[in-house]
């Protein structure tokens, strides 16, 4: 029986991981592609933000597929299979803090997967503006390690210089993947998918026991705080917090994103940051029914009470009352 082929998404929070997804998922292939989306947060803002698709998406939030979520990665994949859909291929995109080796090791030791699965390649996407902070993390290290392809993306933040050292930190973690320039993750669907790459002679070369048993431990000190408010907000007041709240604490927030819904408007506005970089435009229409909006921060020293307490500001009813 054909093996259906896996293309594992990977990259430290903020690299453009969605990006990527989408563009392979709208460019004109044919082809049916189930997608797994992991989300480290109970929030699932990635999700929201896939285009519009008639294949599976499946989301698994609240935790790492490399650990607390990794029996369920494991029940959803095999549910996919045992299901009557076809699919072509399968694509899986990582939480940002996910390290990929009990990824790579779920798919070749549980008989169902290994079975009627194969890993085509590790893709790891590098936000060249940030990587330099980001490489003090284990897992950032090891997303670029593990990598088949890496996609060195957002160069057109970076100066010539910048982008020199960026990939040259890169190079001295892995030498062996091919390396892309990208700009919005623009690269060919086919230089993204089947690659077959993968090579677990390769990974044992990078890490011997990466078939042994044993748990992935996150750094304590990050959290990750949800929030979600039902009554539309208050577009100005609502960009004037979060700019002040990014200015306060951006070294701390890892990542934030976002689904708004802002008052007198008719689409949803997506948003998203990394440390004090903010980046926003308006989404998808809502449809009729429930209008929400729900913002994940990860990051340190995050005070849940106090973010909670000034997004509150931000609504109607909250402006009404201070004037």
């Amino acid at each position: 029986m054909k093996k259906l082929k896996v293309t594992i998404l990977t990259g430290f929070l903020g690299a453009g991981k969605t990006t990527l997804l989408n563009r392979l998922l709208t460019e004109r292939h044919g082809e049916r592609i189930a997608v797994v989306i992991n989300e480290y947060g109970e929030v699932g803002i990635d999700g929201k933000l896939v285009i519009e698709t008639t294949e599976a998406v499946v989301e698994l939030n609240n935790g790492c597929i490399c650990c607390t979520v990794r029996d369920d990665l494991i029940g959803a994949l095999r549910d996919l299979l045992a299901s009557d859909r076809v699919f072509d291929r399968l694509v899986i995109e990582t939480s940002g803090l996910a390290d990929p080796a009990p990824v790579i090791q779920s798919f070749i030791l549980d008989e169902v997967l290994s079975s009627h699965l194969q890993l085509d390649a590790i893709v790891t996407v590098v936000d060249a503006r940030h990587v330099q902070q980001q490489l003090g993390r284990d897992e950032a290290v090891e997303q670029i390690s593990f990598a088949d392809l890496i996609l060195l993306n957002k160069t057109d933040l970076v100066s010539n210089d910048e982008l020199l050292v960026a990939e040259r930190r890169v190079r001295q973690l892995n030498q062996l993947a091919r390396l892309v320039h990208t700009k919005d993750c623009a690269v060919p669907r086919d230089e993204v998918l089947e690659l077959g790459a993968f090579d677990l002679k390769n990974i044992l070369s990078i890490d011997p026991s990466i078939l042994d048993d044993h748990e992935h431990e996150h750094d304590q000190s990050i959290s990750c705080v949800a929030l979600r408010k039902a009554e539309p907000l208050d577009p100005a007041a609502f960009n004037s917090w979060l700019n002040r709240l990014v200015q306060a604490s951006g070294t701390d927030i890892l990542r934030i994103k976002g689904v708004m819904n802002f008052a007198g408007e008719a689409r949803r506005y997506v948003f998203h940051g990394v440390h004090m970089t903010l980046e926003g435009r308006p989404g998808k229409p809502w449809m009729s029914g429930h209008r929400l909006s729900e913002i994940v921060f990860i990051g340190r020293n995050l005070d849940e009470a106090e973010l909670r307490r000034s997004l509150e500001s931000c609504a109607l009813h909250a402006l009404a009352a201070a004037t």
